[in-house]
């Protein structure tokens, strides 16, 4: 079963950092992109940072220069190291794969995945 694994997470004062890391578990051929979105409670779900298989990264504007995401596709992980964090990066953070997988017809197909989801809550 293919599936997507968060951890980290947690409560933080203003100013401080956290990490939320993801792994891609299960029959997978390959990674392609790997995101991280997150979602304030009756809001949609926003992009956060992006990374590309060669490495190429893209950022929310209001985390550039705050948040930094990371891969190792050794190991199937991706992160999201968040610094300076402040009260309007309270969320839930998910984290988002687009995968190849075995299809039914023995070839492959691509499929986007997501994870549970891991609550970041910034506060003094």
């Amino acid at each position: 079963q293919v599936q997507l694994v968060q951890s980290g997470g947690g409560l933080v004062q203003p100013g401080g950092s956290l990490r939320v890391s993801c792994l891609a578990s299960g029959s997978i051929v390959s990674i392609n992109d790997m995101a991280w979105y997150r979602q304030v409670s009756g809001k949609q779900r926003e992009l956060v940072a992006k990374i590309t298989n060669d490495g190429s990264t893209t950022y929310e504007d209001s985390v550039k220069g705050r948040f930094a995401i990371s891969r190792d596709n050794a190991k199937r992980m991706v992160y999201l190291q968040m610094n300076d964090l402040k009260p309007e990066d309270t969320a839930v953070y998910y984290c988002n794969a687009l995968l190849e997988v075995p299809s039914r017809n023995m070839g492959v197909t691509i499929m986007d995945y997501w994870g549970t989801g891991t609550r970041v809550t910034v506060s003094a």
